[in-house]
C-alpha cells in the first residue's frame, strides 16, 4: 500500500541559481494544484513526502523549493535525495538558470546582495553559486534558461512541463452579481452594468422575484435588445478568455450589475454562468445582492 501511494505522489524539486526565477516557478506549479514548500531544509525532504503520501490522496502532486539560502543545510541536498530515492519516491529535479548578465541586470532593479556575496561584487557571488551548483545540474530532469524569459512566461513555460495543457480547464471563472446601489465588487476583473435593460422591478408580479424564477428569465430575455446584447456579450468572452489563459491567468471574476441586484444581473449572469460551463470553465457564480435587495 505504501509503495503505491508514493509512486502516485509526483514531487518536483525546483532548484538553481538565485534570480533565476525558483520563485515565478514556484508560482506557476502552485497554479496547477502543486502543494508546494519554499526553502525547506533537504534533512526535512524524505518526512515532507512521507506525509503527502499519507494524506490518503488530498496531496498527490507537491513541489519543494531547495537552494543556497539553507547554508550549510543545503550541502546535504544530494544525500537527502539519494534517500527520498531509496524510500521509493520518484521525483524530478527542475533547475533553474541564466546568463551572468540576466542575473546582474536583475540584482541590480530588486537592489538586493547575492547570498554569497554579501559584502561584494554581485558577479562574484553569482559565479560562485554556479561553481558550487554544478553537480546538481548535471542530475536535473529539466533545466530552463531564464535568460531572455519573462516571469509570465517562465510561469507558463513551467505550467506546460508538468502540468495540463493549455485548456478551458485551467482557468476558473467566478460571475458576481450586484446592485450597483450597493457598491460595486473591488475584486472583478471585468464589470458589466445591465442597467440598460427594462426593469422587472417595475412589474407588479415580478418585484418579489429574482432573475432566477422563469417569468424573471421570461421577461428579461423576451426583450430583443436583451437576446441581441447576451448574443454580443458572450461572443466576446467567447473570444477574451482564451487569451487571459495564454497571459497565465488562473482565476476571472466577472461583475454583473444591475441596480439592485436581484432581476436583470441575476438572469444575466446565470446566463454567463451556464455558457462558460458549456464552454469548458470551471465557473460558479454568487448573488451578492439579491436577497439583501428583497429584505430592503
Amino acid at each position: 500500500m505504501r509503495i503505491l501511494e508514493q509512486a502516485e505522489l509526483q514531487l518536483i524539486v525546483i532548484t538553481g541559481l538565485s534570480g533565476a526565477g525558483r520563485t515565478q516557478a514556484m508560482q506557476s506549479l502552485e497554479d496547477q494544484g502543486f502543494f508546494c514548500v519554499d526553502n525547506l531544509p533537504p534533512m526535512f525532504i524524505v518526512k515532507f513526502a512521507a506525509l503527502c503520501a499519507q494524506s490518503q490522496g488530498k496531496i498527490s502532486k507537491a513541489a519543494i523549493v531547495c537552494d543556497l539560502r539553507g547554508g550549510d543545510f543545503f550541502a546535504s541536498l544530494s544525500e537527502a535525495l539519494q534517500n527520498l530515492k531509496q524510500e521509493g519516491f520518484s521525483y524530478e529535479i527542475l533547475f533553474l538558470e541564466a546568463s551572468d548578465e540576466a542575473l546582474v541586470r536583475r540584482y541590480k532593479e530588486s537592489r538586493r546582495r547575492h547570498p554569497l556575496s554579501p559584502q561584494g561584487r554581485i558577479l562574484d557571488g553569482i559565479q560562485a553559486e554556479r561553481l558550487q551548483l554544478e553537480e546538481l545540474r548535471s542530475k536535473a530532469h529539466k533545466i530552463i534558461d531564464t535568460s531572455s524569459l519573462s516571469a509570465q512566461a517562465l510561469r507558463k513555460q513551467v505550467a506546460e512541463l508538468f502540468g495540463k495543457k493549455q485548456g478551458p480547464g485551467q482557468m476558473t471563472v467566478s460571475v458576481i452579481t450586484f446592485g450597483f446601489k450597493y457598491g460595486v465588487p473591488l475584486d472583478a476583473d471585468l464589470l458589466i452594468d445591465v442597467r440598460f435593460l427594462p426593469n422587472p422591478y417595475y412589474v407588479s408580479d415580478l418585484r418579489p422575484l429574482t432573475g432566477s424564477h422563469p417569468l424573471v428569465r421570461d421577461y428579461v430575455f423576451g426583450n430583443p435588445i436583451a437576446r441581441e446584447f447576451m448574443q454580443r456579450y458572450l461572443a466576446l468572452l467567447e473570444f477574451m478568455l482564451p487569451h487571459y489563459l495564454n497571459e497565465g491567468k488562473t482565476h476571472l471574476v466577472i461583475g454583473v450589475g444591475c441596480t439592485g441586484g436581484q432581476h436583470r444581473s441575476v438572469a444575466i449572469g446565470e446566463r454567463v454562468r451556464d455558457f462558460l460551463q458549456e464552454q469548458g470553465y470551471p465557473v460558479s457564480v454568487k448573488h451578492r445582492d439579491c436577497e439583501r435587495n428583497r429584505k430592503g
